[in-house]
């Protein structure tokens, strides 16, 4: 009999948000490709609005974004409360941060499965009492759960030791970039190798400020194009704050094509990702071929080792600006990640894991 699987947890698919609606748009497609029941929740607003994508269903649901966090927690309220209808062999929740104050709504005769994302309690938006909630919250995914995932080895050693439970280790598949095309290039107004990027979701923690001083106390005048969803207070803040000819704010930008060649092409790609797991926008940069500059923290140090530079501030990025002038490249760190790209994260093998932990029994 087909196992039917629902995921939750992502503002919809195909992706048109981040990191976790990519990976629920691969995950999906690939089981329904394998002969699963898959059905996914988009919010009612998604473009997508077609009642199937690639084999798999769509489950529209009422997301008020207009009110801001509080339309999170009712969006979820209103997945997980239908997904007690839907007989559902296996649940897949994708993070915690708002959906486990309703876990125990969960229906029992489902396996859940929460894939634990990062120690959201850590990011620097979240302060005082926001804090103290997640990591209740998290308490909370632990307890109404029958697997977990970690999507990070740090994770994975953090869950086990403050919680004694058993986590599974599988972070996110990259397609390695193979067709580059530098007339993507052109509406950008830029050159191979004239530019700098950084791709993220506009939030503190991800280090845009310190990227963006970074470069402006640099020597180099190379401009920093900085991509992701900048229509939020954060994005404002920074926009109005850097009004520098070097800083380049290009908006969203969903196009895999685009934003690969984009990666493909720069002088050097910044990861300030301080909080998460395995991020898997850095796992496209490194497909993509980028030298890397990554903020230096313990996930970050588990996917990348000594292949990339590190920094802490932004000293440290105008000292590496000012050291490499103007050639950026390194071969054998493109070569040494490529490969591990090869051994660790292709698609097949990460949603192999995932079908071990479908195919286990409560």
């Amino acid at each position: 009999m087909t196992k039917k699987i629902g995921i939750l947890g992502t503002r919809g698919i195909p992706n048109q948000y981040g990191g976790f609606e990519q990976w629920a748009t691969q995950l999906s497609v690939t089981l329904a490709k394998r002969g699963y029941d898959v059905s996914v929740y988009n919010s009612h607003f998604h473009p997508y609005q077609k009642p199937e994508y690639k084999g798999v269903k769509i489950i529209r649901k009422w997301d008020p974004k207009s009110i801001g966090l509080a339309s999170q927690f009712i969006y979820d309220l209103l997945c997980v409360t239908d997904a007690r209808k839907q007989n559902f062999d296996t649940i897949i929740q994708l993070g915690y941060t708002t959906s486990s104050v309703w876990a125990k709504l969960l229906p029992k005769s489902s396996q859940i499965i929460y894939n634990m994302d990062g120690m959201e309690w850590k990011r620097k938006k979240y302060k005082g009492v926001l804090s103290k909630f997640l990591k209740h919250a998290e308490k909370l995914a632990v307890k109404h759960s029958n697997q977990l995932i970690a999507d990070s080895l740090p994770i994975k050693k953090y869950l086990e030791k403050k919680y004694h439970v058993q986590a599974a280790f599988i972070p996110y598949p990259a397609d390695i970039f193979s067709n580059p095309d530098k007339t993507v290039l052109q509406p950008f107004n830029i050159q191979p190798d004239e530019y700098f990027l950084l791709i993220a979701r506009f939030q503190p923690d991800n280090n845009f400020e310190t990227a963006i001083q970074g470069v402006i106390d640099s020597k180099s005048d190379k401009p920093l194009i900085i991509v992701g969803d900048d229509n939020n207070r954060y994005g404002r803040f920074l926009k109005k704050k850097y009004n520098n000819r070097q800083i380049i704010f290009a908006g969203k930008i969903y196009d895999k094509v685009v934003l690969d060649n984009l990666r493909y092409f720069s002088a050097l790609y910044f990861h300030g990702h301080s909080a998460g797991g395995t991020n898997p926008s850095l796992l496209e940069a490194m497909a993509a071929s980028c030298v890397i500059c990554a903020h230096n923290n313990e996930f970050n140090k588990a996917v990348l080792g000594e292949d990339t530079y590190y920094f802490n501030n932004e000293k440290d990025i105008t000292e590496i600006l000012n050291g490499k002038t103007n050639d950026f490249s390194n071969k054998q760190w493109i070569s040494d990640n490529l490969n591990k790209l090869r051994e660790n994260y292709t698609l097949d093998k990460i949603v192999d894991s995932y079908v071990r932990l479908i195919e286990h029994t409560k």
